[in-house]
């Protein structure tokens, strides 16, 4: 049972977190680059004609309604999509909508920082410039650019990126990914922390997170060192705000006009939050059951943990997490901690740890948004952050798997508002996931869960504090079901809103993405999102070197293939 003191005194996460701490100041370096990007020459002008065949699959079926664009019966056929490109865009589709981006592959960028296969690059560029789609995602790794040494920065594949984007009329959302991908070198898609960050880690072994068990997670640094120079001299934060300052410098001729949207990374799989149940584990069936472990118990976080709980006359309260927190798939009601009625989070002692368990991520959260607010200042490129869709218990009393992962959100208190509230602070715009899931698929194996409630939540904290939405798929569906309910989620956030301001990441490009019923869904699925004027019926590209006619039309991307799309 979790120590509890009908007596303890009141309190509130103010006793160990201020908001008026004064900024750490940081030494100015110049860019270094270990490669650049050589421009190529252009040599003509391609006029990239976006005009679909009329021919139409053997196999659709159904009808559009002119009020929704949705079918009556089934899923459409491409007939009304085919015509309007080829005659032009139909009055109905002249409204204003929410811009599509799409997320680029995991290996865009190889080991030593180079674009993969740059051509079929292009075609693919191509072909979603055509769909009317107003932008790519470019995931730029910590552990690739500053792989070698600290502060020696290798943008070459990224550049690279950023110009065929602009040629292809394209816009390109950065996410600054401080954290590792995949989960081990036997991964095709590894990329671990940068090197001379692991050699530190291995000399100080805290400086990963660690549960009760002593397991550590090498995923991102332990925000508890966030301000200690911890890393060859420089903190945590003082290395991510030299990064996002190189980046800034290398880049600004692009921020605002081609780079509109900078995402900042805080935590595992780039969103804000511990490292409570592995990423690799978010997509398994049985994640479910997963209640989660505490992430506290490397010495910087037990030291502030121990120094709240003396703050307040509790000195016994700082030892550690919870006790009776249960096992990760362990069932919530058999916990002592976690239990509906009677749950050790109820008690005083329950509040104090999870108020400081959340201040802890809020406070790392506000450090990072006042670096990037002050770096990417007048640069005309908004900045966002991502927010967990940790959904399966939402249901519960308690939210366990919510608890764990940093959000004190219950049944009895808001854990999102406070973030949104911050996130209006510095102007920085909230990213969601979980868009396309259904409550009624995830309650047919997990009756707990509820992937819609936890969003609307999500998006009812951004409409109170007035801050733009950037919605997210958590997986790669392309189903005819899972773009109706991201359009049906959409809607819920922008209903009433004179100005709503949404746009969507579809998360990922792949090869299925391209086949001939997957590309037809994905267009209808631009159009219902996206402005008539970003649904380009022509694009003037400037071509490259031997770049031949795009393949971007449904049946010539089904008859190319990935042969002509990346891959």
């Amino acid at each position: 049972m979790a120590i509890a003191s009908p007596s303890a005194p009141s309190f509130s996460a103010s006793f160990c977190r201020t908001r008026t701490e004064t900024p750490s100041t940081f030494t100015r370096i110049p860019s270094i680059f270990t490669h650049r990007a050589k421009p190529r020459p252009l040599t003509r002008r391609l006029a990239l004609s976006a005009r679909f065949n009329k021919s139409t699959s053997s196999d659709a079926g159904g009808s559009v309604s002119p009020d929704n664009g949705e079918p009556e019966n089934g899923e459409p056929d491409d007939s009304e999509l085919q015509y309007e490109l080829f005659h032009g865009l139909s009055p109905q589709r002249c409204r204003k909508g929410s811009p599509v981006f799409v997320t680029l592959p995991l290996d865009t960028v190889g080991p030593l920082g180079l674009l993969r296969r740059p051509r079929a690059m292009v075609q693919s560029l191509k072909a979603l410039a055509a769909a009317g789609v107003e932008g790519v995602v470019m995931e730029v790794w910590w552990g690739l650019v500053e792989r070698d040494q600290p502060m020696l920065y290798n943008w070459e594949g990224y550049l690279e990126i950023v110009a065929l984007a602009r040629r292809c009329g394209l816009k390109v959302r950065a996410v600054l990914a401080f954290h590792q991908c995949g989960t081990g070198p036997e991964d095709p898609h590894w990329i671990p922390l940068p090197l001379w960050v692991l050699d530190e880690i291995d000399k100080d072994p805290d400086l990963a997170y660690s549960d009760r068990f002593g397991r550590r997670n090498m995923e991102y640094v332990s925000l508890g060192c966030d301000m200690l120079p911890v890393l060859l001299g420089r903190s945590p934060l003082q290395a991510y705000a030299d990064f996002m300052r190189n980046f800034r410098d290398t880049f600004r001729p692009f921020l605002g006009v081609v780079i509109t949207r900078i995402q900042v990374g805080m935590g595992p799989a780039g969103e804000l939050r511990y490292p409570s149940c592995p990423t690799q584990k978010l997509t398994w069936t049985w994640r479910s059951r997963e209640l989660g472990e505490f992430q506290c118990y490397d010495k910087y976080m037990l030291a502030s943990l121990n120094a709240c709980a003396r703050a307040i006359g509790m000195p016994e309260w700082g030892n550690g997490g919870p006790i009776g927190a249960g096992n990760l798939m362990q069932n919530l009601e058999q916990t002592d901690f976690f239990k509906s009625h009677h749950g050790s989070w109820t008690t005083p002692y329950g509040n104090f740890f999870l108020e400081w368990y959340s201040g802890m991520l809020l406070l790392h959260g506000e450090r990072i948004c006042r670096e990037a607010e002050t770096i990417f200042r007048g640069t005309e490129a908004s900045t966002s952050v991502k927010i967990a869709g940790i959904h399966w218990h939402y249901r519960t009393q308690s939210h366990p798997s919510e608890i764990t992962a940093g959000y004190y959100n219950t049944r009895l208190r808001d854990g999102y508002l406070p973030i949104a509230r911050m996130l209006a602070k510095y102007g920085f715009t909230l990213c969601c996931s979980c868009f396309e899931l259904q409550d009624l698929e995830e309650q047919r194996m997990n009756p707990v869960g509820s992937p819609e409630g936890l969003l609307r939540q999500l998006l009812s904290a951004a409409r109170v504090c007035d801050i733009p939405l950037e919605g997210e798929t958590s997986t790669t569906s392309l189903d005819h079901q899972s773009f109706q309910q991201v359009v049906r989620m959409s809607k819920f956030y922008s209903y009433g809103l004179e100005k709503p301001s949404f746009s969507f990441n579809f998360v990922r490009m792949d090869k299925k993405m391209f086949e001939y019923h997957n590309w037809i869904r994905f267009n209808r699925f631009v159009r219902q999102m996206s402005d008539a004027n970003a649904f380009r019926a022509k694009l003037e590209v400037d071509a490259m070197p031997d770049t031949r006619r795009s393949p971007t039309s449904i049946s010539d991307v089904a008859k190319f293939g990935m042969g002509s799309t990346y891959c």
